[in-house]
């Protein structure tokens, strides 16, 4: 196993020189600020991989295309089919750029928060997430909705993007998901990238008429199913699947999809609580111990990369909170230096 710098919007020299400080051999850059209203083209995306590798480091993966890229296919509306004619383009692109894993998310109404001010230990910043208030039409504007690419420096917006203009049941998710993946997949497999899907955040049944599909384990696994290829395969943020149920939930999930190689790549975070109410966590305070984790991941044959995530806001922390993130990659480190015969810090 690895770690890599989890979560910059874009390889500035400033994001790749904090990587090379941390000792890391790698980056994952989140929605890039790359041209392209529908699609990315191959030269943008090898221009991203060639300024990483420049700076010494992989790009290990792009998490998320923008949301217009796909939000159509993701509600089944009209439209959907040209949508997915460019994301196939960009799949095809990204492999011809020589970047191998693309992350995504299927969920059209985002990731939500009821709080992002709340006080963790120290006094440091943390997200937290309460269904109670999140259904309240009275608390609306308690609610912060995840829109990276309206917002750079704080990806939560206050109250966006709540109506979607349709509502959707499971059902109905579900069937455009399959048409989705069947779409997209038989190109990953042709160019060599890997998809990996992101489980919902916050796991409940529904937010803003919108059934949020991966919301259990049970349900991963029969994502897995809708179309079985090693091509496509699980995002997994651990903590995501503690919000699903503690530590119980996350060393299933790494006993299940593990041995079957269905996970691409790690989000090492955690939260105290589970759903529908909880609160984001330093590491190792949360509803897991990393140690067990970490020690699952390796019986488990996982040998791709971890990354930081959601972290605390330290104090006076920057926008990208780089106080945190050194404090949970150092964290991480120091857990595969004990734990990884085979791990070494660059």
């Amino acid at each position: 196993m690895r770690v890599a710098l989890g979560q910059i919007p874009d390889a500035t020299p400033e994001y790749l020189a904090f990587a090379n400080q941390l000792g890391l051999p790698g980056v994952l850059v989140n929605t890039p600020l790359l041209p392209g209203e529908a699609e990315w083209a191959v030269e943008d995306l090898v221009a991203l991989r060639s300024r990483c590798e420049g700076a010494g480091l992989r790009l290990e993966a792009i998490e998320n295309v923008p949301t217009r890229f796909y939000e159509k296919s993701m509600l089944g509306l009209p439209g959907r089919d040209e949508e997915l004619e460019h994301l196939r383009n960009t799949i095809r692109n990204l492999g011809q750029a020589e970047i191998g894993i693309l992350g995504y998310h299927f969920m059209p109404a985002s990731v939500w928060r009821t709080s992002v001010s709340t006080r963790g230990r120290g006094g440091a910043i943390v997200t937290a997430y309460d269904h109670a208030v999140a259904g309240d039409p009275g608390r609306q504007a308690d609610v912060f909705v995840a829109r990276r690419e309206q917002s750079r420096d704080d990806p939560f917006v206050r109250a966006a993007n709540l109506d979607l203009g349709v509502e959707l049941d499971d059902a109905a998710m579900w069937a455009n998901y399959r048409y989705f993946l069947s779409a997209i997949v038989p190109v990953a497999e042709e160019v060599g990238v890997r998809l990996a899907l992101h489980p919902d955040d916050p796991p409940v049944p529904t937010l803003g008429g919108i059934a949020r599909l991966f919301r259990s384990i049970d349900a991963l696994r029969v994502a897995m199913d809708v179309v079985d290829s090693p091509n496509s395969g699980l995002e997994l943020c651990l903590g995501t699947v503690s919000e699903m149920g503690g530590e119980a939930a996350v060393l299933e999930a790494i006993e299940t999809f593990g041995p079957a190689g269905r996970i691409v790549y790690v989000h090492l975070r955690d939260v105290r609580g589970v759903s529908p109410a909880f609160e984001e966590t330093f590491l190792g305070e949360g509803n897991y111990d990393p140690v067990r984790v970490v020690k699952a991941l390796l019986s488990a044959g996982f040998d791709g990369f971890l990354i930081d995530d959601h972290v605390p806001r330290m104090i006076d922390d920057s926008d990208y909170m780089h106080r945190g993130r050194a404090h949970a990659v150092g964290y991480i480190s120091g857990l595969l230096a004990a734990l990884d015969p085979g791990y070494q810090q660059r």
